[in-house]
């Protein structure tokens, strides 16, 4: 499907064939926050550092296009949740594939809690959204988390390559899942999915090599790039730690070249 190959190319390097995403979708779920108030500064600061693309809700396309500066991919989030629900777990849709379309969409992305008290529902969900996204050629990004009663730790591998592997057999192009902790069992989470698997960012780290060593592993593992959020937009200058992020993802930079690239700015 050539629309699909086509927009793949927005939100995927065609060279390194690896992504740099910077999802910006918190809003719904904790509110406003640090990095998230000036969309627009935001997203140039994160297109000037090298980013791939951005996930922002339906609402944010308005504020973050900006019209001049340089270009970055839009994926439109579908789902959501807030913090206030008695179960933040369970993801509604709540914009569909055809409305991200005529926002300008190059992709949309869904959320689903494998583990979570309503599995059942968002990976509905998921298989309709995959279904609709192969009518209308655009890539699905499934971002696959393991959050519910029977799962003790999210990190664990099992948990992970499991939740890895259901994004992919219901139709995602791409998987965003949580980092496992080490090269040896982040290798079993990609070599068990047979699409591009990126790494999610988490919560907000306390310095920039424990978030550079995540990314070298991951890309050390075969994944296929970074989905980095509050590390990013929340970092005091985003710019420059998207620049060091992308040159491990797309050049094979190594932490310490990064960590000098940062530390030469400041």
């Amino acid at each position: 499907m050539i629309g699909k190959k086509i927009r793949m190319d927005r939100i995927i390097d065609r060279h390194s064939g690896k992504t740099v995403i910077i999802p910006m979708d918190h809003g719904v779920t904790i509110g406003p926050m640090t990095g998230l108030i000036k969309m627009e500064e935001t997203v140039n600061a994160v297109a000037i550092g090298g980013a791939n693309a951005i996930v922002i809700h339906k609402g944010l396309v308005e504020a973050g296009h900006r019209g001049k500066g340089k270009d970055v991919g839009l994926i439109i989030h579908l789902s959501a949740s807030t913090k206030m629900m008695s179960d933040p777990n369970c993801k509604i849709m709540v914009c569909t594939v055809e409305e991200a379309i005529k926002l300008g969409a190059d992709a949309v992305s869904v959320h689903v809690n494998i583990g979570a008290e309503d599995e059942k529902s968002m990976l509905k969900d998921l298989g309709t959204v995959s279904k609709e996204a192969m009518e209308w050629g655009i890539p699905l990004l499934a971002m696959m988390y393991t959050r519910g009663p029977k799962v003790e730790n999210e990190y664990d591998v099992k948990w992970v390559k499991h939740a890895a592997r259901v994004g992919a057999e219901l139709g995602a192009d791409i998987v965003k899942v949580v980092y496992t902790g080490s090269v040896e069992s982040f290798r079993e989470v990609v070599e068990g999915c047979f699409v591009p698997v990126v790494i999610a960012g988490g919560e907000k780290m306390g310095n920039d090599q424990d978030i550079l060593k995540m990314v070298k592993g991951s890309m050390e593992a075969g994944g296929a790039g970074v989905s980095i959020g509050r590390n990013v937009f929340q970092h005091k200058d985003p710019t420059k730690i998207v620049q060091a992020i992308s040159k491990i993802v797309h050049n094979g930079s190594t932490v310490e070249e990064g960590l000098m690239d940062l530390e030469e700015e400041r």
